[in-house]
């Protein structure tokens, strides 16, 4: 039995490997997509070596997260971890398209929030839970805990796009808009300032456009707004997370869902 433990653990941790190395290569991707040169204070793979090696860079490491996922040898593993790659696809066209309509954007920047990183967190705890434990209820809890946290982190994310020193972030802020992308905290700020929608609308391509929305975003509750449905996800997370019974893993979990509404950086 110990010996069947073991194996089971060890897998669990090549799930969070496997996780990890789709994850980077997922950022090496996007930045080659969004041309950024900087992230987490460095230089970027196509900033020192150019896009071409950069995407191969980030094939290569995909490769090698497909090559570990098939050793683990569980098809519904490997199932509920290909549906990321697919998730991580479908959420950068996303991104690249815009609505016209304000709640049908709202639900649109929701969705590309959970394909672009909630799913990646959500079905890593699906697949650890599947490993772990045959009960499929077991199985959706660790999913929509890894949902809830995920769409936290990403809205904390957009929001200290707007509140935190390009020296803390180790990137440009406003990098979003920047990138023509309208966040939590613009699409609550639009609400208030609806002369934002033409900006919106246009990526905010015009000269003035980012300062603009800027400043509309900060004399707006737009970014409070944003806190605040952070926390009611990551309230839902411990939630949800809170069905299992009591140990000191779920505690950690809980603890983590609390570090993402606090984090700075």
């Amino acid at each position: 039995m110990r010996t069947l433990e073991r194996d089971v653990q060890a897998s669990q941790r090549s799930i969070a490997l496997i996780a990890e190395m789709i994850h980077t290569a997922s950022l090496v991707h996007d930045d080659v997509i969004d041309d950024a040169s900087s992230r987490r204070g460095k230089h970027t793979v196509n900033k020192i070596w150019g896009e071409k090696k950069a995407v191969l860079a980030g094939d290569l490491i995909l490769s090698a997260a497909s090559m570990a996922l098939a050793r683990i040898g569980n098809t519904t593993v490997i199932s509920i971890l290909t549906q990321v790659i697919e998730d991580l696809v479908r959420g950068e066209f996303l991104q690249l398209g815009s609505k016209e309509n304000e709640n049908e954007r709202f639900a649109h920047y929701l969705e590309k929030t959970f394909k672009k990183t909630a799913s990646l967190i959500a079905n890593s705890c699906k697949a650890v839970s599947v490993l772990g434990c045959p009960d499929p209820v077991v199985h959706e809890i660790a999913y929509q805990y890894g949902k809830n946290v995920g769409i936290a982190f990403q809205l904390i994310d957009d929001v200290l796009d707007f509140t935190s020193c390009s020296d803390q972030m180790g990137k440009p802020t406003s990098a979003d808009l920047k990138l023509g992308l309208a966040t939590g905290p613009v699409l609550f700020a639009c609400q208030q300032f609806p002369e934002m929608n033409a900006m919106i609308m246009r990526r905010f391509s015009l000269p003035g456009d980012v300062d603009r929305a800027r400043q509309y975003v900060l004399q707006s509750d737009g970014v409070q707004q944003t806190t605040y449905l952070a926390q009611r996800y990551c309230h839902e997370a411990i939630r949800e997370i809170s069905k299992l019974r009591p140990s000191a893993e779920r505690d950690a979990l809980i603890q983590l869902s609390e570090i993402v509404l606090t984090r700075d950086k």
